[in-house]
């Protein structure tokens, strides 16, 4: 029996608005597929009276068909691991100034 993976990447809809100028709902739509986070502004034209399940499946699918595409605009979050340091201790300051032969007894004002 082979297992399948769920590839589904993950959905997060952030501050839908409604756009009375141009009559769409907006959005910035999060799609998080655990490699890598990007963040889609995102629009669709519908009536004001349009329930909010169906503007989110709406906003949701073009999100989702801008993640497959190369280009487009986007926010991409990469995860930051700090570089490790080269040997080196961690600076401190008080050793160093213990160092230049300011011991405890002296005191900053």
């Amino acid at each position: 029996m082979t297992q399948q993976l769920n590839t589904q990447p993950k959905v997060q809809i952030n501050d839908v608005i409604y756009n009375a100028a141009s009559q769409c709902f907006e959005a910035l739509v999060i799609v998080d597929t655990g490699s890598r986070t990007a963040k889609y502004p995102c629009a669709i034209q519908a009536p004001i009276t349009m329930e909010f399940d169906e503007a989110a499946a709406g906003l949701t699918t073009q999100a989702l068909r801008r993640h497959t595409q190369r280009f487009g605009l986007k926010s991409q979050m990469r995860s930051h691991a700090p570089a490790p340091r080269a040997g080196r201790q961690r600076f401190d300051p008080r050793k160093w100034l213990a160092q230049l032969g300011f011991g405890s007894a002296h005191k900053a004002a």
